[in-house]
């Protein structure tokens, strides 16, 4: 920290300078301190690894030492896509459970040299105490310590208002942008791992009093020269009518444009051919849109939170991940689209009495698809067709949101989709200064995982006998668990607040047996056991 306050001490002094160059105003100096403690049961372990995994399943699967099954996986070669991401999740509370302390440090400084015309910058650094620090006693040296590039340029930007007497305003450089609630465009500092989420971009947001349009462009990756036109990049368009007392209506469209190269087979004239002739190999630029809208508002003593949203595009990058899923066929599904629903709908009340309760009750629908089950006729494909390709599968993608419907499955930013979750709750004050609330979230999955049967139980141990037919399947079952939790918030001034929290998961079979809803609906969520778990946190937060 002591290079980033350097850092920082530089910017201001250079402001200070500035009416060498500009008429510099003002210069003011902010920042926050925010340190959680995380606490999670019978979550990971390095069992857990190897939980689900189809490679690793048999009679020893649950040694720390795996052995993958050769047996299995010939027969994954013809399941295309159920390899995904292991099981992180353990569900057996003889594992190991993960607890660990974040903090992120935030130093700002904002240079207005006109009414219109400003800088900001602001340096962050997120760490996990005893992993990014000179922590060993006897020498004074962590070998795991990387002390060199702990502070970030978390944002930078330029801004000019009332751009050629219009209310327009324009923001240039690496910025934090939350459109709305943040439940597709968010800035990453929700829940645990609070890391944040920035970008690089230029924003255009002309408001009045009876609306406001924002247009936004972001560059989410870029891979030149190593291709002409290989990179990734984000268009926004988002618009909100503000004529309605305490209502906002919102409507937006969301352009993720992903041009990276896509291949199968080597280049040359072979994979020209197969190109040209074959058809295959032939992967579209990836263009995920996003169109939908947004209600929210409070009417009396009812507040509500209402947005429905639609993807559609060619998908090829994920396509591309179902690329060798047939033993004896390199291809992916290289004409696959989106094409999955989502929206969610929160709405509350809080009753005029003592400690102003608000009840609230709310739903979320994050559309999918699971093609990984297989036919009789696409198995022997898989198996023996050199030009065979596996049917992809998708969920709604939740591109950067804000948003965490399970303390568990939801944890570590894995952007939970292909399932549907309702949830409730009672906030009460008693206190000026201490908020508290009760919870209670169900959650299941929306197209269940198709495992292979039979799945005989010996002793504890799993076992997929050898003589298992991957077109024969059993489906499992869609209810993931039940959640009720407990929060405490205290605030100590106006710059100083502590939370506690509490969360108890109660596991259903579909989370013990796994299905695919981690990642955007790609990565598969199974543990070993069938025990319940919890989370703890506690956390201390400073803003100046």
């Amino acid at each position: 920290m002591r290079k980033g306050f350097t850092i920082l001490v530089i910017a201001v002094m250079l402001a200070a300078t500035a009416p060498a160059f500009a008429d510099l105003q003002n210069v003011t100096v902010g920042g926050s301190i925010r340190i959680r403690g995380n606490w999670w049961s019978s979550e990971f372990s390095p069992d857990s690894l190897y939980g689900r995994n189809p490679l690793f399943q048999g009679p020893l699967a649950q040694s720390t030492r795996p052995i993958v099954n050769p047996f299995r996986l010939l027969r994954w070669a013809a399941q295309p896509g159920r390899l995904g991401i292991a099981g992180l999740i353990d569900w057996d509370d003889a594992g190991a459970s993960t607890a660990f302390v974040e903090q992120r440090t935030k130093l700002n400084v904002k240079a207005d040299f006109t009414d219109e015309v400003s800088a900001f910058i602001e340096l962050d650094s997120y760490d996990v105490w005893g992993e990014d620090f000179r922590s060993n006693y006897l020498t004074g040296v962590d070998g795991r310590a990387n002390t060199a590039d702990d502070v970030e340029v978390y944002q930078a930007y330029i801004e000019a208002n009332e751009m050629f007497g219009y209310p327009l305003r324009l923001r240039i450089g690496r910025q934090a942008i939350k459109l709305g609630s943040g439940w597709l465009i968010g800035t990453g500092d929700a829940g645990a791992y609070f890391t944040g989420i920035s970008f690089d971009a230029i924003r255009a947001t002309y408001a009045t009093d009876m609306f406001s349009v924002d247009a936004v462009w972001a560059k989410l990756a870029e891979n030149s020269p190593l291709e002409q036109d290989g990179d990734v990049d984000l268009y926004t368009l988002y618009g909100s009518y503000l004529g309605l007392e305490d209502i906002t209506v919102d409507a937006y469209w969301i352009w993720v444009r992903d041009s990276r190269a896509l291949f199968d087979t080597p280049s040359g004239v072979v994979g020209k051919w197969v190109e040209d002739v074959l058809g295959k190999d032939d992967y579209d630029v990836t263009n995920l849109h996003t169109v939908g809208l947004r209600g929210a508002g409070v009417v009396g003593a009812f507040d509500f939170e209402a947005e429905v949203a639609y993807q559609f595009g060619n998908a090829g990058q994920v396509g591309n991940i179902w690329a060798g899923a047939g033993l004896a066929s390199p291809y992916g599904d290289d004409d696959f689209e989106f094409g999955e629903l989502g929206g969610q709908v929160l709405v509350g009340y809080t009753f005029d009495m003592a400690w102003n309760p608000r009840v609230y009750l709310g739903g979320v629908y994050l559309g999918g698809e699971d093609n990984r089950d297989l036919s009789f006729v696409d198995w022997l494909g898989a198996v023996f067709c050199p030009y065979w390709n596996a049917d992809a599968s998708v969920g709604f993608n939740r591109l950067f949101s804000d948003w965490e419907y399970s303390k568990f499955v939801d944890a570590a930013g894995s952007t939970v989709s292909n399932l549907w979750a309702a949830h409730g709750g009672v906030i009460v004050h008693p206190t000026e200064a201490l908020t508290a609330s009760v919870y209670v979230a169900y959650i299941a999955a929306l197209d269940s995982y198709d495992t292979t049967w039979p799945v005989w139980n010996i002793l504890g141990w799993r076992v997929l006998p050898l003589y298992n037919l991957s077109w024969i399947d059993q489906e499992t079952d869609s209810a993931l668990c039940w959640e009720a939790g407990l929060v405490l918030n205290y605030a100590y001034s106006e710059d100083l607040a502590f939370e506690l929290g509490y969360t108890h998961l109660f596991l259903q079979e579909g989370a013990e047996d796994g299905n695919f809803v981690a990642g955007n609906g790609l990565a598969f969520c199974g543990g070993f056991g069938d025990d319940d778990a919890d989370y703890v946190y506690f956390e201390t937060k400073l803003c100046f």
